[in-house]
């Protein structure tokens, strides 16, 4: 609050000013006015959301290796065949050049490694941080890592995969071209 001889003065200097030219004197606009509040900020700029892309995922090369595999070695024929009519030494026979031709497919296109190179036997430790999807624990555990145990099995991974370019686009889903003697 200002005293009162400066209230005093600012009265008599308006008063004479407004009276005089009609106008308020400037040093005591400034005093008693406040400035005007200076302009609100702008809004933050919206927060810009990429949209989430979405990988589609295609069947195409799933499809692609069955049907490397189904004319290698006819795996989704037999598969799908009903085989409950012949005996077990004729489906063993069958297996066999199925496997072999599956085989000789899965080499030429797919290499595979173990997940766990030690032997199956040895006791093994699976570490704190192991991908979870590498293993699968069995027996008495609680699910924490890490942990010391036999391996079973010493799993698979892909470690490289070749094939070949993919057919034009309508053919992708054809695992293997009906056939038509004429």
């Amino acid at each position: 609050m200002i005293g009162f001889g400066q209230r005093l003065s600012f009265a008599i200097k308006t008063f004479l000013a407004l009276l005089t030219s009609g106008k308020l004197p400037e040093d005591v606009v400034r005093e008693l006015i406040p400035p005007p509040p200076p302009p609100p900020l702008p809004p933050p700029a919206p927060k810009v959301v990429k949209p989430e892309v979405k990988v589609e995922e295609s069947c195409d090369r799933a499809i692609q290796l069955l049907a490397i595999l189904q004319r290698d070695g006819r795996l989704v024929d037999f598969f799908t065949e009903d085989i409950s009519p012949f005996t077990d030494a004729q489906i063993g026979a069958a297996v066999r050049d199925i496997h072999q031709s599956c085989r000789k497919s899965l080499e030429r296109y797919v290499k595979f490694e173990p997940v766990i190179p030690q032997a199956e036997g040895q006791t093994v430790k699976v570490a704190e941080g192991t991908n979870p999807a590498s293993i699968k624990l069995m027996g008495n555990n609680v699910g924490k890592l890490p942990v010391s145990g036999v391996l079973r099995h010493r799993g698979w991974r892909v470690a490289s995969i070749q094939l070949p370019p993919l057919p034009e686009e309508k053919s992708r889903t054809v695992v293997f071209p009906a056939e038509i003697e004429t």
